[in-house]
């Protein structure tokens, strides 16, 4: 019954996510939202390399307790602190309470996404492949922590981008897994450019933040209107 004798050095990594989460959610409570944004930005790496660390130590999860662990830390990183995020940077709003809904959306879709993954994970008639079903959480926290931290943030485009990344993540589009490292040290490069202070990046304005916002929608873009042009395709006229 010992805590210890289920956790493994995995396991700290996802709580250095959930910590990281948890921080953002502080940091927005004391209207900080630039280091809230930097903290998810952070969780995302720590989110990244914790499945990483599990091959490279061959654990054994039998009880499946870090997959548990890493789904309770992403709900807070990836949910709970986005959620609270985009409430507080849309106040202002003209429309009132849609940044409540939105929010909200955020994380009850977080929550739904999580446990399918889990269940799909448990399953023995679903293979696991190279793809997701519906778009990856910790997506939420790049497209609005690079947007808020890039510069260009604007209430109502945040509003609509978050409510379309929640949709799709409860969707049934099929997300590739990025596996080369060349393509995860891109992206950890940028991200680590995102969350550096701004005075250190002052010859290059907001440029890692802007780039990283750009590659992420459009990695949530690409599947959908891929998947919707073969079914255009598909109902299209046929000739014999």
């Amino acid at each position: 019954m010992k805590i210890t004798h289920y956790m493994a050095l995995p396991d700290l990594v996802s709580l250095a996510n959930a910590s990281s989460g948890f921080l953002a959610v502080i940091m927005v409570s004391i209207g900080n939202l630039i280091l809230a944004s930097q903290f998810m930005l952070l969780a995302v790496i720590f989110d990244s390399i914790d499945g990483w660390v599990a091959r490279r130590t061959n654990r054994v999860d039998e009880h499946g307790f870090g997959k548990n662990m890493d789904s309770l830390s992403d709900v807070i990183s990836f949910g709970v602190a986005p959620g609270m995020l985009l409430f507080t940077a849309c106040q202002s709003f003209s429309i009132p309470y849609i940044n409540i809904l939105v929010a909200l959306l955020i994380v009850i879709s977080g929550i739904l996404r999580l446990s399918r993954f889990n269940v799909l994970a448990d399953s023995s008639d679903v293979p696991g492949g190279d793809k997701f079903v519906g778009l990856p959480i910790p997506t939420t926290a790049l497209i609005l922590g690079s947007f808020y931290l890039s510069g260009m943030f604007r209430m109502d485009f945040a509003l609509i981008i978050m409510a379309v990344i929640a949709v799709f993540m409860i969707s049934t589009i099929e997300y590739p897994k990025f596996k080369s490292m060349i393509l995860m040290a891109s992206g950890g490069v940028l991200i680590v450019g995102t969350i550096l202070p701004q005075n250190i990046l002052s010859s290059i304005s907001y440029l890692p933040a802007k780039l990283l916002f750009l590659f992420t929608i459009i990695y949530v873009l690409i599947m959908p209107l891929m998947e919707l042009y073969g079914k255009l395709l598909r109902s299209g006229p046929h000739v014999r």
